[in-house]
């Protein structure tokens, strides 16, 4: 399993964190289309968020481990 914490919006929907069943070899791609696959009501917002892998920006090709700590981080605006 592979648990996600989310934060702002992304939390307000789906809670501070969820799991997921982890692929081997799963990569942060493939990890936000199984996203968009199990919500598919976020799919928008997850297309567009940050995602990091042990607390660190994590491009798409990046592999994510069952012990990593992942987070979705939504586009944020303010003033």
């Amino acid at each position: 399993m592979i648990r996600i914490l989310c934060f702002a919006e992304i939390g307000e929907k789906l809670g501070n964190s969820i799991s997921i069943t982890a692929v081997e070899n799963m990569t942060v791609s493939a990890l936000r289309r199984e996203l968009g696959r199990q919500y598919p009501e976020c799919r928008e917002l997850i297309e567009t968020c940050m995602i990091a892998v042990n607390q660190e920006y994590a491009r798409e090709e990046t592999i994510i481990g069952t012990k990593d700590e992942v987070a979705l981080i939504p586009p944020i605006s303010g003033g």
